[in-house]
């Protein structure tokens, strides 16, 4: 029997305001595999964000234990809003993570316009994201 890369076990999160806790999820357990597709659904405001945001170290769970079983294992996590610089045209958005780390050359920014024509936006690359659609945005960012 396969074994999971990430096993989660009564996942808890609970939110504190002014008025109390807010239960956004409650004992969430689950093993997701190698090679898995995993869908995530329900009502708004249900807890699948949240439930990301923990597993992308992006907030603290309450309670529970997440198990990561193999060694280096990569997650993306793909934002619901963009955080594009409504200032910066579609390719200096795509280059600003190279220009701050100071890595930014010659050849990672023909990379990254290879990377945008791949996803159909290399027409696009000096307009501004609001000329973008929702997806298109999305794929930049």
């Amino acid at each position: 029997m396969k074994s999971p890369l990430l096993k989660i076990n009564h996942l808890k999160k609970v939110y504190h305001d002014k008025d109390g806790e807010i239960d956004a999820v409650l004992d969430v357990t689950l093993d997701i595999y190698d090679k898995e597709f995993l869908v995530i659904v329900g009502p708004s405001g249900c807890g699948k964000s949240t439930i990301l945001s923990i597993l992308a170290n992006l907030e603290p769970k309450s309670s529970g234990d997440i198990e990561v079983r193999k060694k280096n294992l990569v997650m993306g996590y793909m934002l619901q809003k963009d955080s594009l610089f409504p200032w910066l045209t579609i390719l200096d958005n795509c280059l600003i993570g190279l220009k701050v780390t100071k890595s930014l050359t010659e050849e990672s920014k023909n990379r990254v316009i290879e990377l945008l024509d791949t996803y159909g936006l290399k027409e696009f690359k000096n307009k501004y994201p609001d000329s973008l659609s929702g997806g298109m945005r999305q794929r930049v960012g």
